[in-house]
């Protein structure tokens, strides 16, 4: 699949929005080459709204509870998104799994705090942990139907610390995960991006036809 430059983005948050703040702070400066035009989230009165409301970003709320199905919940929100004709979508700590009406309309980029394949789900600082890895880290993936099973694009190492627990080096990975999310995201935004199988290379695109 040969996908074009990036350059507007939706972003899905659930609580604080600390990756979307970064994100927001990246666009700023004209050269990034990518600007969040619209920000989602499933709840309302959270922190990630508000900061998107302060950035002047227009914002939407779509709960699952609001519908008779999860399919129903499903289909609103690839609607919503579609709204805003997005390049790509970013799942900043959107704690919902986006079903086939999203994935198969929008490229999704996702990020997951430990090193998959290794230690995939809710918790995977937790399992780290219990297993007495030495080295932990953060994914940065394309989203597909499973549970953090896409291609990666992006991983980067983070020590596991004797007196580490999981608030401590959650906190650390988490550092690592917003450089990287905001890193990741503006060369696919200067440099294209292709995707073979499950490799994902940025840079090198051409513009040709999708293989």
């Amino acid at each position: 699949m040969c996908v074009s430059k990036v350059g507007r983005l939706v972003v899905l948050v659930s609580g604080s929005g600390t990756n979307l703040q970064a994100l927001l702070d990246a666009s700023a400066d004209p050269s990034y080459g990518a600007r969040v035009v619209a920000v989602g989230a499933d709840r309302e009165g959270i922190e990630g709204l508000v900061r998107a409301s302060k950035a002047g970003i227009p914002t939407f709320v779509e709960k699952v509870g609001d519908y008779a199905t999860r399919t129903e919940w499903d289909v609103a929100i690839a609607a919503r998104i579609s709204a805003y004709e997005p390049d790509l979508v970013v799942s900043a700590g959107f704690m919902k799994i986006l079903g086939k009406p999203t994935l198969q309309a929008f490229p999704l980029l996702n990020t997951h705090p430990a090193l998959l394949p290794s230690f995939p789900g809710a918790h995977g600082v937790r399992d780290a942990l219990a297993h007495g890895v030495k080295v932990t880290g953060c994914t940065v993936m394309l989203a597909d139907e499973g549970v953090d099973t896409g291609p990666i694009v992006a991983q980067e190492a983070v020590p596991v610390l004797p007196d580490d627990d999981e608030a401590v080096l959650h906190e650390r990975i988490k550092t690592v995960e917003r450089r990287l999310l905001v890193e990741i995201v503006g060369r696919m935004a200067r440099e294209g991006w292709t995707v073979s199988g499950r490799s994902v290379r940025i840079g090198n695109h051409t513009g040709g036809e999708s293989t």
